[in-house]
């Protein structure tokens, strides 16, 4: 088997992902029993097959390494057997998987070996009788995937925005064939519409219609861009869904500390969060509050006068426990968006922007879960979010649990102490009064 000096060996840049538990473990193999299977190359040292193998010699400081040199016509059959050597191995996330199968399908389709319905096992290239490589179907059934499992395969790799496919690697939901699919078809009808278009702009290229081109290709990313915002969205969506569903953090075991009096007209911080006591619809709460919030939550009081909220958020979500909420939108004087039901709760979404509505079926139960999931949805990192009422501080442990910044007040103290004291006691630390 030949010897093949490390630097010489060139690594694609469409190789997936590195494992780094793999190659630790593969690093304390080769160190005790030596490489028991050699990478594969082609003839120029384009690599094939066993970039963690490859890795861990390289992090043992090996100089050279033994190859399995193999020879191809075409970068397109070096491609494919690489692309058959992941699929083989069987350790690839749903996302991952179903892009090797679509691009496995192209590349056979392109090298004219891909069979179509009639075709015998064999097929003529260039005059000659030869046997085309396993169809990919073939393939995923002896990994132990159905048909259908294939199909939606494809259908995600082909699907999902490039931008969103981003977005997803690396995270739970490309684990998720579901939400995969889901994701997938938010953005059906648009993707449907962006291909017509590519098409027609093709076709004016062709014939020298400048105008139309121009046409198409400004209809083209309309129609992307919107299925991107959807599939977004859809993204979001999942993700907000899977963390409603996780519980929430127990109690770290602390010692306990003597409760909290809270008076009206009193100011608290509580690390980055901000809880007033008082009248949430006074100019004493709406100076304390950002700018900038990306939300706002909030639910129906029988004495409503909170529409200000609209326009110190981006959205705000209205709960509402029985009954549609339309009710309250006509006479609320807030620009509505859209309604979600999540479980037994109703929830008004009001915005002055233009707002997509989730198109996933979601299955969220308990306050505690709507409330992660609204902030998950409509919020990153660091936003502030505005609770104008305490209830049982969900709005505020969810914040702190999800890294978000709680501008939070009630005019009643007995709540407003209760849900410091929830904060303390999930958190371990202690409440400052500031004002």
């Amino acid at each position: 088997m030949p010897i093949v000096p490390i630097d010489q060996i060139l690594i694609g840049c469409n190789r997936r992902p590195l494992k780094g538990e793999k190659v630790d473990e593969l690093k304390e193999s080769i160190k005790a029993n030596g490489l028991l299977n050699p990478i594969t190359v082609d003839q120029k040292l384009n690599l094939i097959a066993g970039l963690h193998r490859l890795t861990a010699c390289k992090l043992l400081g090996l100089d050279a390494i033994e190859c399995n040199i193999v020879t191809y016509q075409y970068a397109e059959q070096a491609r494919l057997a690489e692309i058959d050597e992941n699929l083989i191995r069987n350790e690839l996330e749903p996302l991952e998987r179903s892009e090797l199968w679509l691009e496995r399908d192209q590349i056979l389709e392109h090298m004219g070996l891909r069979a179509k319905a009639g075709d015998n096992q064999h097929t003529y290239k260039g005059g000659e009788m030869i046997s085309p490589p396993k169809r990919t179907l073939e393939l995923a059934k002896e990994a132990g995937y159905s048909e259908r499992t294939f199909q939606h395969g494809k259908q995600i790799a082909k699907g999902i925005h490039p931008d969103v496919k981003q977005m997803i690697k690396g995270t739970a939901i490309a684990q998720s064939p579901t939400a995969l699919i889901k994701i997938a078809r938010a953005g059906n009808e648009e993707r449907a519409v962006a291909e017509a278009a590519q098409q027609a702009w093709e076709l004016a290229q062709a014939q020298g219609d400048v105008q139309e081109a121009e046409r198409q290709a400004k209809l083209l990313a309309e129609v992307r861009n919107k299925q991107k915002e959807l599939q977004t969205l859809a993204y979001n969506s999942a993700v907000a869904e899977k963390e409603a569903k996780l519980l929430p953090k127990k109690s770290q075991c602390q010692p306990s500390h003597p409760a909290t009096k809270v008076k009206v007209g009193e100011e608290w911080m509580l690390g980055r969060h901000l809880v007033y006591c008082g009248d949430t619809a006074q100019p004493e709460f709406m100076n304390l509050l950002p700018s900038d919030a990306a939300l706002a939550i909030a639910t129906v009081s029988a004495t409503w006068n909170h529409n200000y909220l609209v326009g110190e958020a981006r959205v705000v979500a209205v709960l509402r426990s029985q009954g549609q909420i339309y009710e309250f939108y006509q006479r609320s004087q807030m620009p509505f968006q859209y309604e979600l039901v999540l479980g037994n709760i109703y929830v008004g979404i009001f915005s002055h922007h233009s707002l997509s509505q989730p198109q996933t079926a979601i299955n969220v139960e308990g306050v505690e879960g709507i409330v992660n999931y609204l902030i998950n949805l409509y919020t990153s990192p660091n936003n502030f979010v505005i609770a104008p009422f305490m209830g049982n501080g969900e709005v505020l442990i969810a914040c702190e649990r999800l890294g978000r910044i709680c501008f939070i007040g009630d005019d009643r103290p007995e709540l407003v102490s209760r849900g410091i004291g929830r904060w303390e006691k999930w958190t371990g630390k202690r409440c400052q009064k500031i004002g």
